[in-house]
């Protein structure tokens, strides 16, 4: 099978299986298959190509495509993904973003990840401040033993240990989570069954957090519609200067305050 002709029934299958973006996949996969980058697939769409039909079959089983892929970008970095934790998401980029702002005139500042995952807030705050001393931690042993793998990979030298959000109240210059505030997978993209559910479904973490964190900045990611009430917990935990931010697509997302 050549390039082309694998990349128009991949098309035509993620179409069927009811994805947004079946093109789009459909040339990542192909690409992935041949060892090039998406653009360069179209250097040679004659070229015979093998190892699609697996990848195809689990994206088409709504598999989410950082996990068929085995790696995702985030920010200026390229991460492992697997299903030991959530697929670094593009609205996540603006909490490393705020955090980043947030620290800019502050030397060698004291950052905690609270629930890690696959390490892309800590890796990226790392990677973007090295003068950071960036802690993580998560209760998830699998879920640390991914952050290890691509903060190895990747050089960065970051503190990862067991532990969940009582390390906030271990004195923090930041501390920056995006805990589990999914109610229900109920009416979702079928991705996130795929994902591990200790990571998405939750309530009131962000309330716990704001009220055990001993930090002068406090940085979190919120659901859709849940920013103006997490900014009221901020608030009522004694946190000043409170401002939600919205990611990229114009959702309330991130939610900030200092003390």
């Amino acid at each position: 099978m050549t390039a082309r002709e694998a990349l128009r029934e991949a098309e035509r299958r993620l179409a069927a299986a009811g994805l947004d973006t079946p093109r789009v996949d459909a040339e990542l996969l192909v690409a992935h298959a041949l060892g090039v980058s998406r653009t360069g697939l179209y250097a040679d769409l004659d070229a015979p190509v093998e190892g699609v039909e697996p990848l195809l079959a689990r994206r088409e089983a709504r598999e989410p495509l950082a996990y068929v892929l085995g790696e995702w970008g985030f920010r200026r970095l390229i991460l492992k993904t697997d299903p030991r934790a959530l697929v670094p998401r593009p609205e996540t980029e603006v909490v490393v973003e705020r955090a980043l702002a947030l620290l800019e005139d502050m030397p060698a500042p004291r950052v905690l990840d609270v629930g890690v995952g696959s390490g892309a807030i800590a890796l990226a705050l790392k990677d973007e401040r090295a003068d950071a001393h960036v802690t993580a931690v998560d209760v998830s042993p699998a879920a640390l033993a991914l952050a290890r793998e691509n903060a190895a990979r990747l050089g960065l030298a970051v503190e990862l240990r067991t532990g969940g959000l009582e390390a906030a109240a271990e004195g923090w210059d930041l501390v920056v989570s995006n805990p589990p505030y999914v109610e229900t997978l109920d009416g979702l993209q079928p991705e996130l069954r795929h994902e591990p559910a200790g990571a998405l479904l939750g309530t009131g973490f962000h309330e716990r957090i704001a009220r055990v964190a001993r930090t002068r900045i406090l940085v979190l990611e919120a659901g859709d519609g849940q920013a103006g009430d997490v900014a009221a917990v901020l608030r009522a935990a004694g946190y000043r200067d409170v401002r939600i931010t919205p990611d990229l697509a114009g959702v309330d997302r991130v939610v900030e305050g200092v003390r």
